[in-house]
């Protein structure tokens, strides 16, 4: 494979610059990195594998089917990933290296230098609220920033916004969020570990009268039953698809539950201690370091179906309730953000930062494989 940095066609923007075909996978070779890898460069995209290791990159193009001297970008950390992408001008870069609040500003800015677009699978109330913050920053430079483009996010974030179709801003609105997702065998990763760190310190949110105030994490645990006739426990935590829900409904009060939260007494008491030594920055990076390097065995997925759900009512009574059904997690996820990519290559979606049904309506939930369940 070669860095060669030739383009192939040109896109003019609303800024003036011009952006080339390509499609940058920042992370390819992680498991998302690799879903979307292979699922674009089926669809016929110029795919670019970008990461810090050439070889995992080569492998990472090999395994989707990309030929032996097809580009890489090899860059160590998200701001020479975004000096690349300021020389390489790609149409559209795909962040899926995780620590979203940290590197989506850097590369969404080295995207918008160029008039390019920019995608990720944040699902943390400080990433998602970060990157939406760019969004006038986006018009400006002509660019579609499209954050939490994964089963998280958008399999409530779309229930929500087909319920609200068409009615005025309700009162209230619940979302929860059911992922089932196969374990693969291997490190933990520091992806995913920072994720679960910064869930810890941010704690619970909700919104009360459109104001979002603090809440413990783990706050009313439930037992979701599934239109399938399977359940599971969820209980309240700080995520995107809190923010999701509010700016796509309006409503003043919202909250939002997930299965992955812990539901357990014990350790719902503890966790506000946790989260407070976690706020620590030197503990924070320790914690994901360590975490980062925990092995983890193989493990099916503990449901057939991942299961997105909102409840929704209004002032005068009206109450609707949906649900959106995906497979496995991980599989919706890359399903997701490669549907996303590629309506943005072909020139789909409109210059801002928006959470994905924002961006491109929530239609975007069946297109990637998704069902809507009404009940």
């Amino acid at each position: 494979m070669t860095e060669s940095s030739e383009t192939s066609g040109t896109s003019g923007t609303a800024n003036g610059n011009r952006t080339n075909d390509e499609v940058w996978i920042v992370g390819a070779a992680g498991r998302v990195g690799r879903g979307v890898t292979a699922r674009l460069a089926a669809r016929g995209l110029p795919v670019v594998p970008v990461g810090r290791s050439r070889e995992r990159m080569a492998a990472a193009g090999a395994e989707a089917g990309l030929p032996a001297d097809a580009k890489v970008v090899v860059a160590d950390s998200a701001g020479r990933i975004a000096d690349e992408i300021v020389r390489g001008r790609p149409r559209v870069v795909v962040n899926t290296m995780g620590d979203y609040a940290t590197t989506a500003p850097v590369i969404a800015r080295a995207c918008m230098s160029g008039g390019g677009h920019y995608v990720d699978q944040a699902n943390d109330v400080v990433a998602v609220e970060g990157l939406l913050a760019l969004h006038d920053e986006a018009v400006r430079a002509g660019s579609t920033l499209v954050t939490g483009a994964g089963f998280g996010v958008l399999a409530t974030e779309a229930v929500v916004a087909k319920l609200c179709e068409e009615r005025p801003a309700p009162h209230r609105v619940r979302v929860d969020s059911a992922a089932s997702a196969e374990v693969e065998a291997g490190v933990l990763g520091t992806a995913l570990a920072a994720g679960i760190v910064d869930a810890l310190v941010a704690g619970g949110r909700r919104y009360e009268n459109g104001r979002q105030v603090g809440a413990r994490l783990g706050a009313d645990p439930q037992r979701l039953a599934f239109p399938d006739g399977t359940s599971a426990k969820s209980a309240g935590v700080a995520s995107g698809e809190l923010i999701a829900a509010h700016v796509v409904s309006g409503a003043p009060f919202v909250t939002a539950t997930s299965a992955l939260a812990p539901t357990t007494p014990l350790l719902r008491a503890l966790l506000p201690l946790l989260g407070r030594l976690l706020s620590v920055p030197a503990l924070r990076r320790r914690a994901v370091r360590l975490l980062g390097a925990v092995s983890v065995k193989a493990a099916p997925r503990p449901r057939e179906h991942s299961w997105g759900h909102a409840v929704v009512e209004w002032a005068d009574g009206t109450r609707r309730e949906g649900w959106l059904r995906a497979g496995e997690g991980m599989a919706y996820t890359a399903g997701v953000t490669a549907t996303v990519t590629e309506l943005l290559a072909g020139g789909s979606g409109r210059p801002g930062a928006w959470t994905p049904a924002a961006a491109l309506g929530p239609g975007l939930a069946t297109t990637a494989g998704g069902a809507f369940v009404w009940d």
